[in-house]
């Protein structure tokens, strides 16, 4: 046996064990120590986002409170303001609005409103037809995940609140004298062919949010766009029987007070949840709905008082809602200063325009619609430009009186023009107005059969 050769032999083989144990054992410390800088490197997955529970339970409550808006809300201000005659009319038409606009709303309405089209030309001023029916959207399905996470179903529910208020608002312009039939035509085709539209423009991607016109809540979208079809409204369909010769005072201000009262507490369902969020924007949203309100209401009594001598019920609680007009577009770009200016020239501007600029020119906005609600918005959309405050809202850094005009124009030459046409596309299917006989026996008995003993 030869030692030596085994020896070499064995030795050899060691070596070469030796050096494969440290190969692997320094492949191991590398693989150890690559491990966590390939972990560092490699981009972190998003989060998958989650139902935000208390942004979803403030949109809840703020439905349910711009809802109670219309009914009761502005039923009860509108019923208050007619002739006893007209009363239940009145307070009908708010409730049979609410009841189509809800149906319209899930069937077409939504979906031209907020979704996107697949025409990137067409999206500029409609929606698409991908939410027919709230086709595709589950309990699991949220609006801005990653931001608000609260349900579309909710989204759409809140919004559809301000689809049923901005019609009802129109019919104050042609309050006693519209054939309830041609009245349930035209909410129908008004709300597709001019809100849903708007809504898009200003809210769902199309060209004037695209150009920076600010809306925070609705003051474009809403009270300009009821306020100029309710002053078409007026013009197309003429004055009252005996408007200017017979006593046309409120039955029942008790009525509007109440009706005013659930307008107000419903307005920060309104402003404050447009912000889609329960944080200090809805906060601020909040507290300038409720000093520009009260800065309005005060500004049309005393404008009243200098003027007409007496402060009324009637003025007190108009100003309260000129204001929650004006504030609606402002409320979460100003700053609570911003929001007591805003009520102020509200308050006063909306008084002139309601009292004295509607008997000068001698049109019959029977309660107002135009005279607070569209004269009101365009107050409220220009101030907006003009108070912005960066530090409420950093979208406000960019606006401008300008961009305002520019949104303000638009709205009204759409609703206006369309409006127009489909006023006497009504007029050639069921007629505008009741029989004058009809008319001054009041809407009560003639259109539904009923009376307020």
């Amino acid at each position: 046996m030869n030692i030596s050769s085994t020896l070499k032999t064995t030795g050899r083989a060691a070596l070469l064990g030796s050096l494969a144990l440290a190969a692997l054992g320094s492949v191991a410390a590398f693989a150890q120590q690559a491990a966590p800088a390939a972990a560092a490197a490699a981009p972190a997955a998003a989060p998958t986002p989650v139902l935000d529970t208390g942004n979803t339970a403030w949109m809840l409550t703020s439905t349910a409170l711009v809802l109670m808006m219309t009914i009761p809300g502005l039923a009860l201000f509108y019923g208050g303001m007619v002739r006893k005659k007209n009363v239940l009319a009145t307070i009908m038409q708010s409730f049979a609005i609410t009841c189509l606009v809800t149906v319209l709303w899930f069937m077409f309405g939504y979906s031209l409103a907020f979704t996107t089209n697949d025409s990137a030309s067409l999206n500029n001023y409609i929606g698409g037809f991908s939410r027919f029916f709230h086709h595709g959207i589950t309990v699991s399905t949220l609006w801005l995940p990653g931001v608000s996470n609260i349900p579309e179903f909710v989204f759409s529910m809140f919004q559809m609140t301000f689809a049923i208020i901005t019609p009802a608002l129109i019919a104050g312009a042609f309050a006693e004298r519209m054939k309830f039939s041609a009245l349930l035509l035209f909410m129908a085709l008004w709300l597709l062919v001019v809100y849903c539209p708007i809504a898009h423009w200003v809210w769902g991607g199309g060209f004037l949010g695209a150009a920076g016109v600010l809306d925070f809540a609705g003051g474009t979208v809403v009270h300009i766009n009821a306020g100029v079809a309710g002053l078409v409204c007026a013009l197309v369909l003429g004055k009252r029987e005996g408007y200017g010769t017979t006593n046309m005072a409120p039955h029942n201000l008790v009525y509007s007070v109440i009706g005013a009262s659930l307008l107000w507490v419903g307005w920060f369902g309104f402003n404050a949840g447009s912000e889609l969020a329960a944080d200090g924007l809805a906060g601020a949203a909040m507290l300038n709905t409720q000093v520009a309100t009260a800065a309005a209401a005060l500004a049309w009594m005393f404008a009243e008082w200098i003027v007409a001598k007496k402060p009324s019920v009637l003025g007190i609680i108009s100003g309260a809602v000129a204001g929650l007009v004006a504030v609606t577009p402002a409320s979460g770009f100003v700053n609570p200063t911003g929001a007591f200016i805003v009520g102020i020239l509200a308050g006063v501007i909306c008084y002139i325009s309601a009292v004295k600029v509607k008997h000068m020119f001698g049109y019959d906005d029977s309660l107002d619609a135009f005279g607070v609600h569209g004269i009101g918005g365009i107050v409220g959309a220009l101030l907006t430009g003009a108070l912005a405050d960066p530090a409420i809202n950093a979208l406000g850094k960019d606006a401008s009186v300008g961009k305002q005009l520019y949104g303000i124009a638009f709205t009204i030459l759409w609703t206006a023009v369309a409006t127009f046409v489909i006023l006497y596309i009504v007029k050639a299917l069921v007629g505008l107005r009741p029989t004058t006989q009809e008319e001054v026996e009041g809407l009560d008995i003639s259109q539904h059969g009923e009376v307020v003993p």
